[in-house]
């Protein structure tokens, strides 16, 4: 999409968000909001709203134009749940939106930013920006029948199923429909974040989902995003959904499981990556090309 094909007024209505607990997560944060002023293109001024789940981690010392710090509470029966600081960072921003804000962008902090990320402002054209996932996981392909844990998320948002698909981007396998959440992008208008807080507060402490559905790790990890995932089905239609390109979200923490021939041929040639655990000194950096600007601006912030 060219710059000067969207509505520069969009610009102004686009807020970046994510959260923070400790003070590594700060470090994280740090970088992340750098990278968005450092390439972010006509997106590099945009607010950032940062959600401190914790005081200890200080997040005051990344104090800077355009960030503001807001507390975050999550209720004690839920502080053990995983990615509950999520759910509810996302549904604090939207009660907090005003009418102006047409695009809330949320990006985990372990996310850069290397390109102008466009196709996060939503523009009155869309309602929602979302990847597929990047593996099955705990995701349900189409030839499968419902199981406790999908069938109870749908239950949940009031789906019978769904026929809608996706194809995961690294074991292209195809789904029912079921979203990455590294980085996406929602209008606020639709109240959809402050659902999926109301939900997953309602299975997460859902004694009989929880022991039929989530036993295993990963389903207790991914409830969040699986119920979002059937949210976004339920109230986007696929015409008001975007669809992100390879180049968003890109698994740089996966990159040796991506096909040879859906691999970024250089970390600069995506617009948003996850890197999770992976290092980012680019001295270390061997299955990939990272080239300049990008390589001495990720030399310098690993050698401070």
């Amino acid at each position: 999409m060219e710059i000067s094909m969207m509505n520069s007024s969009a610009y102004n209505q686009t807020v970046f968000m994510t959260t923070v607990r400790t003070p590594y997560g700060r470090q994280r944060a740090g970088w992340l909001i750098d990278s968005l002023r450092t390439f972010g293109g006509p997106l590099a001024q945009s607010p950032v709203w940062l959600f401190e789940a914790d005081p200890r981690a200080e997040c005051h010392r990344l104090a800077q134009n355009g960030l503001t710090i807001f507390p975050l509470q999550v209720p004690d029966a839920l502080k053990q749940a995983l990615f509950t600081e999520k759910v509810f960072a996302c549904a604090q921003a939207e009660a907090m939106a005003g009418p102006e804000v047409g695009s809330l962008v949320w990006v985990d902090p372990a996310c850069l930013v290397v390109q102008p990320p466009l196709l996060y402002v939503l523009d009155g054209n869309f309602d929602a920006a979302f990847r597929p996932v990047h593996i099955q996981n705990v995701g349900l392909r189409l030839d499968q029948p419902l199981d406790a844990f999908w069938g109870g998320i749908y239950t949940a948002v009031g789906l019978s199923d769904v026929s809608a698909t996706v194809q995961s981007f690294i074991d292209r396998q195809t789904l029912r429909s079921y979203y990455n959440s590294h980085a996406f992008a929602l209008n606020p208008a639709l109240g959809l974040l402050g659902r999926w807080r109301d939900l997953f507060q309602a299975l997460a402490c859902d004694a009989a989902f929880q022991q039929a559905a989530c036993q295993d790790e990963p389903h207790q990890i991914f409830l969040f995003q699986a119920l979002l995932s059937a949210l976004l089905t339920k109230e986007v239609t696929p015409a008001r959904l975007r669809i992100l390109p390879p180049e968003y979200n890109y698994p740089f923490n996966l990159h040796e499981r991506v096909p040879v021939e859906y691999r970024a041929r250089t970390l600069n040639d995506t617009v948003t990556f996850a890197y999770e655990d992976r290092s980012l000194n680019p001295a270390q950096v061997t299955d990939i090309l990272i080239v300049e600007p990008l390589r001495a601006w990720l030399a310098a912030r690993w050698a401070a």
